[in-house]
């Protein structure tokens, strides 16, 4: 459930909190005082689009915190397998509002605007305003019955999406697969061709990643070779010019002087030490040369495998495993054309067989769909009875789709007369937006157990309604409570005194600012607000006593 909603900055926001409670939450306020925004910004938590101009004036940014608790069983695992770890059964869902972006975090680590709208679908459900208008597509009618069926269809609705996805893959590969004999020729003398030029070219996987090194170091071995041999040249050739034999002169010239002075002797023996590191050096400045000797013929031989190669990555990949790859994917489709008259035979049988498969799964789905449809509709029949709705009718009409699909064969739409005497219509003629918003509520009480979701938001809809009627829709609503959190947003008082939990919103102002405050109402503070909702601005003792009549038999409703 929603435990708490923490929003800062944003339009008449200053800062709130709220705890919510488990049950039935109902708010309420005057109009103007902030309920809308306090819904948005719910929205916002959960993904929705937000603008620069939703920020407080003078609020660099602006945040909004929901903190849902009580996760477990299938929940806690389907958001574990979205990488997403409650801690001690707890979430929380953040997201920074600043002017030309926002971020999204989950328990404190920042994640993708996709993943918090993800995660947000499995922990609520906002039935705004005009969600009520999805009940004028029929296409949601169908959603609703598999909705409420559940395991029932489950099974069938999977192997219906399945065939349907071979059937249309055997079929895109029957009708690519269609040639004359002109195409056949063609087809099957390129497939040769191109199976042939990499056959003939003896590839081995992973050849070309070792080539490039080889071709490197060789390249690397020229540069290399032709500056040890400078080196060497300078050092150790023979010529009057090198550093070996301008040392041993200076050597022979410089033993006469060591066996005159003593000093000179020391120098003597330096130039020695000298000459022997000079002659080490060369031996394995020799030694090192000899490790990148290659021969004209082998860089030749690296260099045209190479350039081979490429041409053939220019043409069927970027790789040698491509190259394989794509080669026996070739070989495949050689295989075809060289017998095609049977290669298109066996394609038609496949494609015969899955339609089969499919036709097969899809009428099973559509049978079990019909059958979950009877309780379905009987249900929703009693849930309408309960909310007023006299003399109406109602019922779920089948046919069938021209067109296979991958939801199945089914075309359903719902059937309302509202009247006696009146036949019965499609629902998005029959029934007014009042009308909608009750029998949407009816659908949401007869899926709730069905529906995973923890908590409910409805925002007003208590629109186009009043008297018995809403005191039928607030029933309902604490039905739906007794399974599942719901926050209700309503200007209703039957509405509200049904309400485990009643919160006020209310809008402050003061010289320089106005703000939006929400806060839990004790039992005498909820009667009041009844009293406003009954009367308006002027409460009378009347208004007030039929505000407590109505809160105590509320109780005794629950």
């Amino acid at each position: 459930m929603l435990e708490n909603l923490h929003v800062k900055n944003l339009a008449l926001i200053d800062e709130i909190e709220v705890e919510f409670c488990p049950g039935l939450n109902i708010l309420t306020g005057e109009t103007g005082a902030g309920k809308s925004i306090l819904l948005g910004s719910v929205n916002l938590a959960l993904g929705g689009k937000y603008s620069a101009d939703l920020l407080r004036t003078g609020a660099k940014f602006g945040l909004v915190e929901l903190t849902f608790s009580g996760i477990e069983g299938a929940l806690l695992e389907q958001l574990e397998s979205m990488d997403v770890y409650p801690e001690d059964g707890r979430i929380v869902l953040s997201r920074k509002l600043m002017t030309g972006r926002s971020t999204s975090k989950i328990n404190g680590e920042t994640v993708s605007m996709g993943l918090l709208k993800d995660v947000a679908s499995l922990l609520i459900d906002i039935h705004g305003q005009h969600e009520h208008q999805s009940l004028l597509h029929k296409k949601n009618h169908l959603a609703f019955l598999d909705l409420y069926a559940g395991d029932a269809v489950k099974k069938w609705k999977e192997q219906t999406e399945t065939a349907y996805r071979e059937y249309q893959r055997l079929s895109k590969k029957l009708e690519e697969s269609r040639l004359d004999e002109q195409e056949q020729k063609r087809e099957l003398s390129l497939a040769q061709f191109e199976v042939g030029e990499i056959e003939e070219a003896g590839l081995s996987d992973g050849e070309d990643e070792e080539l490039e090194q080889t071709y490197r170091r060789m390249l690397d071995g020229k540069r290399i070779t032709e500056g040890i041999a400078e080196a060497y040249r300078y050092t150790s050739e023979d010529s009057s010019s090198n550093a070996s034999d301008l040392l041993s002169r200076a050597i022979r010239a410089l033993q006469d002087v060591a066996e005159c002075d003593g000093q000179g002797g020391q120098l003597y023996a330096q130039l020695s030490e000298i000459d022997d590191l000079l002659n080490d050096f060369n031996r394995e400045l020799s030694e090192y040369a000899k490790t990148f000797e290659f021969s004209d013929e082998e860089f030749y031989e690296t260099e045209s495998r190479l350039n081979e190669i490429n041409h053939l990555k220019s043409k069927y990949g970027n790789s040698v495993s491509e190259i394989l790859a794509y080669c026996e994917k070739r070989k495949q489709r050689l295989t075809e054309l060289e017998d095609y008259e049977q290669y298109m035979q066996e394609l038609f049988r496949k494609v015969k067989k899955a339609k089969e498969t499919y036709d097969s799964s899809a009428k099973k789905l559509s049978e079990a769909r019909k059958k979950a449809a009877v309780p379905f509709v009987e249900k929703i029949k009693k849930g309408l009875l309960d909310l007023n709705f006299l003399d109406t009718r109602f019922e779920m009409r089948f046919s069938e789709l021209k067109e296979r699909s991958a939801g199945g064969i089914d075309d359903a739409e719902f059937y309302l007369s509202t009247n006696p005497g009146e036949a019965l219509r499609p629902m998005g003629t029959a029934a007014s937006g009042g009308e909608l918003s009750r029998i949407m509520l009816v659908i949401k009480t007869v899926v709730a157990d069905k529906e995973d979701t923890p908590t409910l938001i409805f925002d007003e809809i208590d629109t186009g309604i009043s008297g018995i009627t809403a005191g039928k829709v607030a029933e309902k609503m604490h039905l739906i409570g007794e399974s599942r959190q719901v926050l209700c947003i309503t200007h209703l008082a039957q509405i509200a005194a049904m309400a485990d939990a009643h919160y006020a919103i209310e809008k402050a102002a003061d010289a320089s600012s106005t703000r939006t405050q929400i806060h839990i109402l004790e039992e005498e503070e909820s009667i009041q607000e009844l009293a406003r909702l009954l009367g308006g601005a002027k409460i009378t003792k009347n208004i007030l006593e039929s505000a407590r009549e109505m809160k105590e038999l509320a109780k005794r409703e629950i």
